[in-house]
């Protein structure tokens, strides 16, 4: 780059960020059997089941980020796997309730521990996972992901005409 060419933009670096550490946890986990996007349900079902919750597919994919239809996808995988149970609720039939198999929370357990491993190896550049620094990181995405999306603004030259 020149010194008139602009760096690289925040979203472009968060975009390699998540992709860079995807594949690690893709690669760390792979020999559990599970691949990153699962690892994502069974952890946050981990911890949710920890707190008492049994999530349905809904509540889990608010929880993820991930989409709802992708959540059913992997929970049918998981269960396939002998990982996870998927139960209809009984007040509402169009819910699915989530919860680990015991199968499903041993592997989970130590997926947890193979990705904090990981994870604080992949923060030892802002002083490792309990350093300052990582918290203020950890800070600033979460106030970046807790931002709602802005609804698209219109086109002026396509709505001019609209409301006349």
């Amino acid at each position: 780059m020149t010194e008139d060419a602009p760096g690289p933009t925040p979203g472009f670096l968060v975009w390699r960020l998540a992709n860079k550490w995807r594949v690690a946890v893709d690669r760390a986990v792979a020999p559990l059997g599970l691949t990153h996007a699962q690892y994502s349900l069974v952890a946050s079902l981990y911890g949710m089941r920890r707190s008492g919750e049994r999530p349905s597919q809904r509540q889990l994919a608010d929880h993820t980020g991930l989409e709802a239809l992708y959540v059913s996808k992997l929970a049918r995988a998981l269960e396939s796997a002998g990982m996870v149970e998927r139960t209809r609720d009984p007040r509402d039939p169009r819910a699915v309730r989530l919860q680990l198999t015991e199968q499903g929370h041993a592997v989970t357990g130590q997926a947890i521990v193979v990705v904090q491993e990981l994870l604080q190896r992949l923060m030892e550049p802002l002083g490792g996972l309990d350093a300052q620094r990582a918290r203020t990181f950890t800070h600033e995405l979460t106030a970046l992901l807790d931002t709602p999306l802005a609804p698209p603004v219109p086109d002026d030259e396509n709505t001019q005409g609209a409301t006349s």
